[in-house]
């Protein structure tokens, strides 16, 4: 009678035909994306919706009583749920990268600083006088990449196990960028200028506009391509740098490229609509139980599930409440109880 392995290899997933998965996700997504169209407090029937679709489409004016449902669907709807699709994929991508990369299933994309850089950034843009929503989405962005390079050059110096000293360095990173946050929250006008910075900090995609997306669908669109191209290498690199430079990879050199292709990603998003937390940690360990740790079939599933889960917390976010809620409180109310599951689930599956 065999002795049961005391050390598992890690699971292979329970879906084993990735393609019919990804057909199924994509036509959710898809069903999901439509529905957002239509539901809200201002109900827009599927009728109405090709109407309003076909007009667009072929130049032809809107009926009038269709006209404050018009307004509704193309310039918030849909861009919001292009912006919820792009931003879910990019943080759950983001995750999965930094995951693989530091080999820590605990690891979430602001590791390296980015989401306290640009939540900084943010909060300086909206005390100074005179702000603007661009001002603001320019300095988030900015000082995001500030903290990256930061934590980069921190473990550059250090020059001793490098994946171990960047996450350290990650920590000094978000350390002091949160308690520059911090100074500036306390001089913030407690009236106006204060609960300005909270609600930023709580993350909403209610601020979206076309001109939004016109940024961050090129930035996040070329990340996930880039990612998808070069998911064969995250998967040398997870299994160390001295394998990977047994299979004659530069394991420095890719380490900086999905390093900077993530934290552009991150970067672009916090800056627009804040930081939504718990979808760059939970959703890859979503796609790693369903089909395993293989980068090369867990990065498209891990793409498609961080683009439903962000949708559909974002169309309960505007529709749950008569008063929008930002949409962090619903990923984290979801998004706590699920990873505790999957902790749960996976106790013995090697990976966690």
């Amino acid at each position: 009678m065999t002795q049961p392995d005391s050390n598992p290899k890690p699971t292979a997933g329970f879906f084993h035909n990735t393609r019919y998965l990804t057909v199924l996700l994509v036509f959710l997504l898809a069903g999901l994306f439509l529905l957002s169209l239509m539901v809200g407090r201002l109900d827009i029937r599927l009728s109405e919706a090709m109407t309003i679709v076909g007009s667009s489409l072929f130049g032809s004016p809107v009926p009038e009583a269709l006209l404050s449902k018009s307004q509704v669907f193309t310039l918030i709807r849909f861009p919001r749920g292009l912006l919820a699709i792009f931003v879910g994929m990019g943080l759950s991508v983001s995750g999965a990268v930094y995951q693989g990369l530091f080999r820590n299933p605990l690891v979430s994309p602001d590791i390296l600083g980015v989401s306290a850089g640009c939540t900084f950034g943010a909060a300086l843009g909206l005390i100074l006088p005179g702000n603007s929503f661009l001002l603001v989405r320019i300095l988030s962005f900015i000082f995001g990449l500030a903290a990256v390079c930061l934590a980069v050059g921190i473990a550059r110096m250090v020059a001793v196990r490098p994946i171990l000293v960047l996450i350290l360095a990650g920590l000094v990173a978000t350390s002091v960028f949160n308690a520059l946050l911090m100074i500036l929250k306390y001089l913030a006008d407690p009236y106006s200028a204060l609960p300005a910075i909270v609600f930023w900090i709580m993350g909403s995609l209610s601020r979206v506009e076309w001109n939004d997306l016109y940024l961050i669908m090129p930035t996040i669109g070329i990340g996930l391509i880039l990612v998808h191209a070069l998911r064969y290498r995250l998967n040398v690199l997870s299994l160390g740098d001295l394998q990977a430079r047994s299979l004659g990879m530069n394991p420095t050199l890719y380490r900086i490229i999905f390093i900077t292709i993530s934290s552009l990603m991150v970067a672009v998003t916090v800056s627009t609509c804040g930081q939504v937390c718990w979808i760059g940690l939970v959703i890859p360990h979503i796609a790693r139980t369903v089909v395993g740790p293989n980068h090369s079939r867990m990065i498209p599933i891990t793409m498609l599930i961080g683009g439903i889960f962000l949708l559909a917390a974002d169309m309960l976010a505007r529709s749950i409440t008569s008063a929008e809620l930002p949409v962090s409180i619903i990923t984290a109310l979801a998004g706590a109880p699920l990873f505790v599951y999957l902790l749960y689930k996976n106790r013995r599956s090697g990976w966690i």
